[in-house]
């Protein structure tokens, strides 16, 4: 993979590369160039952080449309192909907020010492989301369809502003909830599409199923480095674990919904107790 369509600047630190990469509107540009970024650095080295004010919000088109998410209708996993469509465009719009998520946390916070392995952690992650919806916005465009078609709703991004003073919050609230749901329902998704005889999506969801399992497992591992190094008692479980769901309720506008795969998120290092006392909560916050 060739670095050749960067532009230099984009590639001189860490704060401009992720300015960068979030300012960009169109959805497949934006992956393409992150994932161009992610094998220049590899190739190069970690440049240094820099300093570059990241924007409030990433970079879109006008379409597709956002709508509150109690406004956004029910989608099922079934056998017509309107059906898969916009299934495949709510996972392609969970995936692009998921590029700007990573991109954010590494470019956000620069007054943390954090280890170089914290931002190779994170631009993995990025690199990985982009793959992600190069994937389905090609299962997309094999069904007819292009991203943008249809209505998408803004909560993920609703994340970020209200971690942008808070990494705590943000390693709590992005991964640790927002990643691990995917670990509970991709399962079902796939268990659907495999009886439909959808193979091409059902393999693109594995790759992504896998690949998320890192994803919450980085989340954790960070939170905890970050929860230790701000003085909480990490040694004791259930400090660490109220400390996270105190954060969850402060932050995390949406439920925490059953049911959980447990296994998963057993592989990626939460606990049950972390979140069973968080079963069935909501936050009942206007959008």
């Amino acid at each position: 993979m060739s670095a050749s369509a960067l532009p230099p600047a984009a590639i001189a630190s860490l704060s401009t590369g992720t300015a960068y990469c979030l300012s960009i509107a169109d959805p497949h540009k934006k992956a393409r160039q992150t994932r161009l970024l992610y094998a220049a650095w590899r190739a190069n080295g970690l440049p240094p952080k820099g300093e570059q004010d990241l924007p409030e919000r990433p970079g879109r088109l006008d379409r597709p449309e956002l709508k509150a998410p109690r406004d956004m209708p029910k989608r099922k996993v079934g056998s017509s192909i309107s059906g898969r469509i916009a299934l495949l465009h709510a996972l392609s719009h969970i995936e692009l907020n998921a590029i700007n998520l990573s991109l954010d946390i590494v470019g956000r916070f620069g007054q943390i010492d954090f280890p170089e392995r914290f931002y190779w952690d994170w631009l993995k992650v990025a690199d990985d989301e982009a793959k992600h919806f190069l994937l389905l916005a090609d299962r997309l465009q094999a069904f007819g369809g292009s991203y943008g078609d249809l209505p998408a709703h803004d909560g993920l991004w609703e994340s970020a502003i209200a971690t942008a003073g808070d990494p705590l919050g943000r390693l709590a609230v992005v991964p640790m909830v927002l990643e691990a749901r995917g670990l509970d329902v991709t399962p079902l998704m796939i268990d659907k599409l495999s009886q439909v005889g959808d193979e091409a999506t059902v393999a693109a969801l594995r790759i992504i199923y896998e690949d998320e399992i890192t994803h919450v497992a980085a989340g954790r591992r960070w939170f905890e480095w970050l929860a230790n190094r701000q003085g909480h008692k990490i040694d004791e479980p259930q400090v660490l674990e109220a400390l996270w769901q105190e954060l969850v309720r402060q932050y995390f506008l949406g439920q925490i919904k059953r049911p959980f795969n447990k296994p998963a998120r057993f592989e990626a290092g939460m606990q049950p107790s972390y979140y069973e006392p968080l079963a069935d909560w909501y936050a009942d916050i206007e959008l």
